[in-house]
């Protein structure tokens, strides 16, 4: 059967709570054009999707021609690859299950897929990141929430429901902190920059000492980094005492699925050593002994908004081709 050429751009688009970044991509993963607009402004999915349709028709236009562009990729958090819906997400607007790969498929008159941020941040670190040429790998997520995926003998595995690396969500203390998702303890209500923030305010009710974080107004991890740099006392205790958590659950998962490494990423990873070697310490003392130094745990290196964009370009690919314009 004869075909005209083959397409070979597709849009990455990476949706978080505060802010959804969009960016036709071509077949050799370089960004040909990009844009954004503020996911908190509409509180309403409908309006949402409709705004999204919108700007992604205009950037296709404005770059390759939208009868150029073969199919479209989401990263959101709470996405399921398999149902294609956006799934009682604890850090996003929209609650309940939501079907937003088909809204936005019968939208465009194109293919959609979609998937849980952590899932195409992973594809983005195999395809252009610390992860290329990894078989076994896990990519922790560290943001508004906490998420992973598990990359094992080459491939993302997805549990039966969709639902595999939801590691935020593992109790970790008992009777620990109230979680977004209702339950108690869970490792987001530590390592997520929600987390860290209630750390930092254990910290200073805890000391006398004196610390710049009590002169702070609005207190971010960012700002607890930069304090960390500048030999704050409390804000390294804070990332200490994080570190520590997150070490206890990455040996976890390490004792379970026996990853090559950890690839952390996200906002909160940004925190660099001040994280990661409290983390790193954490994690020797409790993985199974047999792992001992064998897992290592690595910083992503790739720009956040660059690295989703380029994964969820990778996640449209993947998806069966569709138009309705044909």
């Amino acid at each position: 059967m004869l075909q005209n050429q083959q397409k070979t751009q597709v849009v990455g688009v990476d949706a978080n709570i505060d802010r959804t970044t969009l960016a036709v991509v071509d077949i050799r993963g370089n960004i040909i054009k990009q844009d954004h607009f503020p996911t908190s402004d509409y509180p309403f999915v409908g309006d949402y999707v409709s705004v999204l349709t919108e700007r992604i028709m205009n950037l296709a236009e404005q770059s390759v021609g939208y009868e150029n562009i073969r199919s479209v990729g989401i990263s959101i958090s709470s996405g399921n690859f398999r149902t294609g819906c956006l799934e009682n997400a604890p850090n996003m607007p929209w609650k309940g299950v939501i079907p937003l790969a088909a809204m936005l498929r019968d939208q465009l008159g194109m293919a959609v897929a979609l998937a849980n941020n952590a899932h195409v941040m992973a594809l983005g670190e195999h395809a252009f990141g610390a992860a290329h040429g990894m078989r076994d790998f896990v990519l922790i997520s560290l943001g508004s929430g906490v998420g992973s995926c598990l990359w094992c003998n080459g491939q993302v595995h997805l549990g039966a429901n969709g639902f595999a690396g939801e590691v935020g969500h593992a109790c970790i203390v008992t009777g620990g902190r109230q979680c977004n998702c209702g339950k108690q303890g869970c490792l987001e209500a530590y390592a997520s920059a929600r987390g860290i923030l209630q750390t930092a305010k254990e910290v200073m009710e805890e000391s006398t000492e004196s610390s710049k974080m009590r002169l702070v107004e609005r207190l971010t991890p960012q700002i607890i980094t930069e304090l960390c740099e500048k030999g704050d006392a409390l804000a390294i205790e804070t990332y200490r005492r994080t570190g520590h958590i997150l070490g206890i659950a990455l040996a976890n998962y390490a004792s379970l699925f026996n990853p090559e490494a950890f690839i952390l990423a996200g906002p909160v990873s940004k925190a660099g050593r001040w994280l990661l070697e409290p983390a790193s310490d954490s994690f020797e003392e409790h993985v199974f002994h047999n792992l001992v130094g064998k897992v290592k745990l690595v910083m992503s290196t790739i720009d956040d908004d660059q690295r989703n964009v380029l994964g969820a370009s990778v996640l449209a690919w993947e998806v069966k081709e569709y138009s309705l314009f044909k």
